[in-house]
């Protein structure tokens, strides 16, 4: 292990930096003892200087995989500056810049590659890397890979074997929020049963949560002039449709503000576009799905409003976490209107597979029970009536997990032994006890939307951490019971 002077230095001399934030030393030193960390800290908390500062005292390359093509070209760009050797490969790189990264890669010159889930599973690319030294693989937004996270993904449950291919480095896994079953199913889903976890603690005192209690969308329309007219820099206005991101985008444009919509749907050009101007600080506000924001780095974002009520504690959080990264005090403001449950409550009755799906998939893979060849997830999805290609990778984590089908190299698939009708809808249960975690986890948003008592102790203690006082001082709960206390009338001298 490098000496703690030489770490320092480089953290002065090529970082600019004279001291690190509170918790980045520890998992910086375990990351450079070769253990496997899963490190929860806030959004701002300088998560990416964890895996950036050892990787420059570490002999290999550093993978960094993430869901967020955007946030790849921001650190390539931000590590190039700082003289440092980065490539990226994902779906937005063209084949001549491919090639030049592929070729720094294998002549072992790059420090850092940035990738997405998809790509580091892909074999060829596997092969590619196959035999060079790896330092460590960082699974940035963890929570991805957990099926009781609020973000699941996936394409992010083949990250297990395909570790394993690269020859088993350490992982530092990140992520801004997990409780304690999410934790437990990122160590399983990585298959890394003795992860240490590092939690820095959620508490961001700049941050003043607010709910505003309001009836229907002119009520919300009122109140989101307000809060967008008095925050003193951008907005994020999140909605849970794509519907309500045009409506709303429409109405603050007839309100003459410069803002701009922001979804899934939109083309990647348009996207790419809107958050440049936004990131250049050209929009008073974008309104958006929370397709927009995931490890946005923009220090000067001065309120986050959710204009819909989110499906959990834990989504709420990570998205109104985007205000106020450079530290100073910022808005995230939760219009609550209680008819908002209906939409999430449609959300989670299409989340999970059928029983039928699971079946599809186990008779498309029937043929190799009786010595046919594995088959790729592309074949399996052409024989598989109806299922999508999320939906399958979902299915086959099942099916794994029972025991009932083998991965194969080269993320090929095949039946591991017969199975029958029981044992698929027993398989199948799991389906509904997790959407039942779902609907319990709106009920604790509804329930935080509803209380009286002090937000951040809310949210500390879904999170399972201690908060530092009764009250925060900060969130609107806390200022209306200040006020109180202020207003109330001294008590006589000699009364009780």
């Amino acid at each position: 292990m490098p000496r703690t002077s030489t770490v320092t230095r480089s953290l002065r001399h090529t970082f600019g930096l004279d001291q690190l934030r509170p918790g980045q030393r520890e998992v910086i030193e375990a990351v450079l003892q070769g253990r496997d960390t899963l490190a929860i800290m806030p959004t701002g908390a300088g998560k990416s200087l964890c895996y950036q500062l050892p990787a420059l005292h570490l002999e290999g390359m550093t993978i960094v995989v993430s869901p967020l093509i955007a946030l790849m070209k921001d650190q390539v760009d931000k590590l190039r500056e700082l003289g440092l050797d980065a490539v990226e490969i994902n779906s937005t790189i063209t084949g001549r810049h491919e090639r030049a990264a592929i070729e720094s890669i294998e002549g072992q010159r790059s420090e850092f590659l940035f990738t997405t889930p998809e790509r580091l599973t892909d074999p060829a690319f596997l092969e590619t890397l196959g035999g060079l030294t790896i330092d460590f693989v960082v699974v940035d937004e963890a929570h991805c890979i957990s099926q009781w996270g609020h973000d699941f993904r996936p394409s992010y449950l083949g990250l297990q074997p395909a570790v394993r291919a690269l020859g088993d480095p350490p992982i530092l896994a990140l992520t801004a929020t997990a409780t304690d079953e999410v934790v437990d199913d990122i160590r399983r889903q990585l298959g890394r049963p003795g992860m240490a976890v590092m939690r820095t603690g959620i508490e961001r005192p700049n941050l003043a949560f607010e709910v505003r209690h309001v009836s229907g969308d002119e009520e919300k329309h009122a109140a989101l002039l307000e809060v967008i007219g008095s925050a003193a820099g951008t907005v994020i206005v999140y909605t849970a449709t794509v519907r309500h991101v045009s409506e709303v985008a429409a109405f603050l444009e007839g309100e003459d503000m410069r803002v701009l919509p922001y979804h899934g749907r939109m083309a990647a050009r348009r996207r790419s576009e809107t958050q440049e101007r936004f990131m250049a600080g050209e929009l008073q506000a974008i309104v958006a799905t929370n397709a927009f924001g995931l490890g946005i780095d923009k220090p000067d974002i001065r309120a986050v409003v959710h204009y819909d009520l989110p499906g959990s504690l834990e989504s709420y959080y990570q998205e109104a976490g985007r205000a106020g990264r450079d530290g100073e005090p910022a808005a995230c403001v939760l219009l609550y209107d209680h008819k908002d449950r209906r939409t999430q409550l449609f959300f989670l009755g299409g989340k999970y597979p059928s029983l039928d799906e699971v079946r599809n998939v186990v008779r498309a893979l029937t043929p190799t029970r009786n010595g046919a060849e594995p088959m790729l997830l592309a074949a399996i999805r052409d024989s598989a009536e109806g299922v999508g290609r999320d939906r399958l990778r979902v299915i086959l984590s099942l099916l794994k997990e029972g025991k009932v089908v083998r991965e194969r190299r080269g993320a090929r698939y095949a039946l591991a032994r017969e199975v029958t009708e029981e044992e698929l809808v027993a398989l199948a249960r799991e389906w509904p006890a997790r959407a039942e975690a779902d609907r319990e986890k709106l009920e604790r948003m509804e329930a935080y939307a509803r209380s009286a008592r002090c937000r951040w102790r809310i949210l500390c203690e879904y999170f399972g951490e201690e908060p530092s006082g009764e009250l925060c001082g900060v969130c609107n709960n806390c200022r209306k019971g200040l006020s109180k206390l202020a207003e109330a009338p001294a008590t006589p001298a000699g009364e009780p």
